[in-house]
């Protein structure tokens, strides 16, 4: 892959969705104003943890920022269902939680976390990891085009192929038929 076809691109991550998951309302407000104010256009945000399923469906992201500790659902099951219900789809998730013991780490990078912020945010730390996962998402996107597309080329050259052989094969029994005609003439 051309270097350039990716980082050409780098303009539209802001265009890239987020989804926002905190039940804390004053950290989703401070998480939507550093991204807007970096021009980020299309986030979505809920403190509701039972919503992500539903608002993954509906708004499909490229990115989930997700509170490890909500009520309700935390957001430990929230993990597990987002990686049973998109295990096909590269979708980075970052966690944001206060606690930084090695047992939540671990608990939340086992149940699919992709990286952490930790709380208090620190902005230019939001921004620089939002930033390198949605590159890393974009280049997962463009891996996957290219794979569609080879299988629907190689595709076509099969069923290309196979008609090539179809016909192989008819005109070789024509030539079988004809040869064995020919030589019962002959024997007659």
């Amino acid at each position: 892959m051309d270097t350039t076809e990716w980082r050409s691109d780098l303009a539209a991550y802001v265009k890239m969705r987020i989804l926002i998951v905190d039940d804390e309302p004053a950290n989703v407000a401070l998480l939507e104003d550093i991204l807007g104010n970096q021009g980020y256009t299309d986030l979505k945000s809920t403190t509701d943890s039972r919503r992500v399923s539903e608002l993954c469906r509906e708004f499909d992201p490229d990115l989930i920022l997700l509170d490890l500790f909500m009520p309700h659902v935390d957001g430990f099951v929230v993990l597990d269902s987002l990686r049973a219900d998109r295990s096909e789809v590269y979708l980075p998730i970052i966690v944001l939680t206060a606690d930084v013991n090695e047992e939540t780490k671990r608990r939340a990078l086992h149940g699919g976390a992709t990286d952490f912020l930790h709380k208090p945010f620190d902005y230019i730390e939001v921004l620089l990891r939002i930033r390198n996962l949605l590159e890393t998402r974009r280049i997962h996107q463009l891996l996957d085009n290219r794979r569609v597309a080879l299988e629907e080329a190689v595709s076509a050259r099969t069923s290309e192929l196979q008609a090539v052989q179809a016909a192989f094969l008819d005109c070789a029994k024509r030539f079988r038929r004809d040869l064995e005609n020919a030589q019962g003439k002959v024997n007659v």
